[in-house]
């Protein structure tokens, strides 16, 4: 090995030893380390770069950098520089670093979780007018069989195996990311697939840890999408942007269609949490020649009747979009009553019930709901409503829509969100006592803790209905179907006392907290309850304190 090499490398080995010694440490104080983790380390960049020093800097990069920060560690390089610039050793450098990282790697000297079982070597050395790039991955064979016996382990013990067994948290977010590596599974939609639906199975009853399993996938598939497929056959334009272009458009690009197939199986995948990004793989794709993705884009999947035509109306669906499109030719029953027909039995059939809607028609309903958004499906089902007759039908559709921890996309994931049946049973409940019942089950099952739509629907009911004695446990169901941040209805306190005898009545069957935000969606909370009771008299007064007792 040339002197010149073997200082430039006693410079880096220097900064390097100091820095992993530092971090083997910090990672002996982590006492939960997920046994999916082989080991924390997997990268080692080293850049050389003339700039305004003498000799230049060296700049040491431990962990794969963003492309907008620097987070580096520096040396400034020695007069050995010249000898390997004047001499060209560059490659011979690359080479030696290799060997000792090699070395270091397999040797596992900071223990067996400091490593990964591959690790990516990089040099970038500046070399007159261009920066000369070499990388080489180094893989420990001992450590990556350990990884798959750990894995096929854990796939039977924890993931495949029956409730109440559950993996833990951090386990996830390690399985999620081996799920697109080519060690360890196939990169196909029948090897993948079951594993995310048995986890989603399991992880039913508990909203956040369903969500947190679908954000771990989700961002996996993302970083595969981008990593390992587009930068083949595109360059990313911006960062910030994230927009791609074809590197080469006169030439269709070779590829092997398994590959291209588990991208657009990661497109759809993707697209349940961000449809965007779905909409924009699939176009992607369709630039790359692929035919399933142009017929994903016009037509769906091809498992529901993508169309739909008559005099009254034309319809067309797609599954994989999850848009349904309707286009009203007459502005009257039948034509709402055809699309609720045709609606109902797309979802009969597994449609996608978080689906989006765009609209065409003349006529613009909406319902007299603050908080709801004046998308195009409100604005289709408020048309419904003005149809008496259509009533029992938009009844059967939010029966077959309503989903617990689902939501349309007919606005971006915000406090405007609704649950599937949600303009249906809304209005149902403010034009027609028959549907109450519906309307207790809607607030039953919405999802309150992220969701507040609902939460004026009280003051509606009111406006629409009126109090009284019988609708007293209807009232209570939709006041407890709220957000927990809603805010105390306006102009109810001053309830008479048959209504208050009803609302006693109604809260002794409730469980503590729901009489506490109750009350505090009536009175404003324990201590303005208080002062009004102050300033009665009479038995209202006696009513009042049997309220008081539940929130003390």
């Amino acid at each position: 090995m040339q002197q010149s090499i073997q200082y430039f490398l006693a410079d880096v080995w220097d900064q390097l030893t100091k820095v992993y010694q530092q971090e083997s440490k910090r990672l002996d104080g982590i006492q939960h380390q997920s046994r999916l983790q082989a080991g924390i380390f997997n990268y080692l960049k080293i850049t050389w770069k003339k700039g305004k020093s003498q000799y230049g800097t060296i700049c040491i990069d431990v962990y794969e950098p963003f492309s907008w920060s620097d987070s580096a560690y520096k040396v400034d390089a020695g007069t050995y520089i010249q000898e390997i610039i004047e001499q060209n050793y560059v490659e011979d450098l690359f080479s030696a670093l290799c060997t000792k990282m090699e070395q270091m790697f397999q040797a596992q000297s900071y223990g067996p979780r400091f490593f990964d079982y591959h690790f990516q070597v990089l040099l970038e050395f500046e070399y007159g007018e261009t920066m000369w790039a070499f990388q080489k991955e180094l893989l420990n064979v001992q450590k990556l069989a350990f990884m798959k016996q750990e894995l096929a382990s854990f796939m039977e013990t924890k993931v495949m195996a029956e409730l109440p067994v559950l993996p833990s948290d951090n386990d996830e977010f390690f399985l999620a990311q081996h799920l697109v590596n080519p060690h360890f599974f196939q990169q196909t939609a029948e090897e993948i697939e079951p594993i995310i639906r048995q986890l989603q199975e399991k992880h039913l009853a508990n909203k956040e840890r369903l969500n947190q399993w679908s954000y771990y996938f989700t961002n996996a598939f993302k970083h595969w999408a981008e990593d390992h497929f587009l930068k083949s056959y595109f360059e990313q334009t911006d960062d910030y942007t994230n927009e791609w272009l074809l590197k080469n458009e006169d030439i269709e690009p070779s590829m092997e269609q398994e590959k291209l197939d588990f991208f657009l199986y990661v497109a759809v995948k993707i697209g349940y949490k961000e449809p965007a990004t779905r909409l924009q793989y699939l176009t992607l794709a369709k630039e790359l020649g692929s035919q399933q993705a142009t017929e994903y884009l016009r037509n769906g999947s091809g498992r529901f009747e993508s169309k739909c035509k008559s005099a009254f109306i034309e319809g067309r669906a797609n599954d994989i979009l999850q848009t349904i499109d309707i286009q009203i030719k007459k502005e009257e029953e039948a034509a709402y009553r055809e699309a609720l027909h045709y609606i109902i039995h797309l979802l009969q059939e597994g449609f996608p019930k978080g689906y989006k809607m765009t609209l065409k028609t003349k006529v613009k309903n909406f319902l007299p709901l603050k908080k709801l958004a004046k998308s195009k499906l409100h604005q289709f089902f408020a048309n419904c409503l003005a149809y008496p007759s259509l009533f029992p039908l938009l009844a059967d559709y939010a029966q077959v829509a309503m989903k617990e921890y689902a939501w349309y996309q007919d606005v971006e994931p915000s406090e405007k969100s609704a649950m599937p049946g949600t303009y249906a049973v809304l209005g149902l409940g403010l034009y027609s006592k028959d549907y109450f019942p519906l309307v207790q089950s809607y607030m039953t099952l919405v999802d309150s803790e992220h969701q507040s739509v609902q939460d004026s629907y009280g003051e509606a009911f009111i406006e629409a209905h009126g109090l009284s004695v019988e609708l007293i446990p209807v009232f209570v169901g939709i006041l407890l179907g709220a957000n927990e941040s809603a805010k105390p209805l306006k102009g109810i306190e001053n309830m008479e006392v048959e209504l208050l005898k009803a609302l006693v009545q109604e809260l002794e069957t409730k469980e503590s907290y729901e009489r506490e935000f109750l009350l505090y969606r009536i009175f404003g909370g324990a201590k303005k309850l208080a002062q009004r009771i102050k300033q009665e008299t009479s038995e209202r007064k006696e009513v009042l304190e049997k309220l008081q007792q539940w929130v003390n």
